[in-house]
């Protein structure tokens, strides 16, 4: 047996439209959104009465994507870790753009904030990590060369 592809990774928000916004900002395309419930949703997550609104954004290259659900039941019973990078278990997330400094600039808006410091790998990668929805790590990485 042998993974056919990555599919997408899944992160659960406050505020569905306002992460929406965010990727889009990124670069992401929108690819729609629905509402999720039923037994089949219960099994799938081990909770029960799920009902979740989700939407699907996809990378200009078709091959990542990024589901962003706000789950409306049950309530959650914690938030989203804040913790620092190098603790084990933490979600990043990391895109190649065209500039970091200007993608950064254009999600400030959207609540993001630097981790660090945007920093240079040598003359190969600028590289920059930004706290974006719920807390989530994502990189954002400028090929130099």
């Amino acid at each position: 047996m042998a993974i056919k592809r990555f599919d997408h990774t899944g992160i659960v928000v406050e505020d569905l439209p306002a992460a929406i916004a965010f990727f889009v900002e990124l670069g992401m395309e929108f690819e729609g959104q629905a509402t999720v419930e039923g037994g089949w949703a219960d099994k799938l997550i081990g909770l029960e009465g799920v009902r979740s609104d989700i939407a699907m954004l996809k990378t200009p290259d078709g091959h990542g994507r990024v589901e962003v659900s706000r789950i409306h039941t049950p309530a959650a019973t914690g938030s989203a870790p804040w913790e620092p990078v190098n603790t084990p278990g933490i979600p990043r997330l990391t895109f190649v753009v065209d500039d970091v400094d200007d993608s950064f600039a254009r999600l400030r808006p959207h609540g993001a904030v630097l981790v660090g410091e945007v920093a240079r790998y040598e003359d190969i990668y600028k590289y920059a990590y930004v706290r974006g929805p719920a807390g989530v790590i994502v990189g954002l990485v400028e090929e130099l060369s």
